[in-house]
C-alpha cells in the first residue's frame, strides 16, 4: 500500500515495524479471525488474546526494560511469513488509525526514518490520493483497529465529519 512512498526494499532492510519494546507493545497488530485461523495454519504455537468480538493480538509475555517482542510472522531471512497478506496495521504502518476526542484520526509513527525523511506535503498528499479513504473506511468497519490517541505521533490527517 505504500510503494509509492517506500520501496519494500527500505522496508525489508529495516524491519523497526516487527520489534515491539515494553513501550510499543501495543503497536502489535490487530489480527482478524480469518487471519488468524491462517496464522495458526504457518505457526500453530502462535498464542493469542482477543482483542475485540472477532479480532485478536499475539499474546507477548511481560516485558522487561531491555526485552523486545519479535512478531512471529517476521522471518529473519525472508520478512513477514504472509507476504503482500500482513494484517492492515502492517500495511499501513507507520500510519496509525487513532481515537482522540470522539474522532478519528490518522497519525505517523514518529520512529520511522525513512517517512519521517519526507516531506509533510508528500506523506497528506499520498494520504488525500491513496490512502486516507480506505483507513477510514477499514477503521469504521474493524473499530478494534483503532488506537486510543498517543501525543508521541503527530495528527496528519481528521477523518471527515458527517452532519
Amino acid at each position: 500500500m505504500l510503494t509509492k512512498l517506500l520501496s519494500r526494499e527500505t522496508c525489508a532492510d529495516c524491519r523497526l515495524c516487527c520489534i515491539f519494546d515494553r513501550y510499543d507493545v501495543w503497536e502489535t497488530p490487530v489480527i482478524s479471525k480469518e487471519m488468524r485461523e491462517r496464522i495458526l495454519q504457518l505457526l500453530p504455537d502462535a498464542e493469542f488474546i482477543s482483542k475485540g468480538q472477532e479480532s485478536y493480538i499475539f499474546r507477548v509475555r511481560e516485558l522487561d526494560e531491555n526485552d523486545l517482542f519479535t512478531c512471529p510472522l517476521l522471518d529473519p531471512a525472508k520478512g513477514c511469513r504472509l507476504g503482500t497478506e500482513k494484517p492492515f496495521d502492517c500495511q499501513i504502518w507507520p500510519f496509525r488509525i487513532m481515537e482522540l476526542g470522539g474522532r478519528r484520526a490518522i497519525t505517523i509513527a514518529p520512529i520511522c526514518e525513512a517517512m519521517a525523511a519526507q516531506p509533510v506535503g508528500t506523506l497528506l498528499k499520498f494520504l488525500k490520493e491513496e490512502l486516507a479513504e480506505t483507513i477510514f473506511a477499514y477503521a469504521a468497519a474493524h473499530p478494534d483497529v483503532v488506537q486510543p490517541y498517543d501525543d508521541l505521533y503527530p495528527v496528519l490527517m481528521w477523518e471527515p465529519r458527517t452532519f
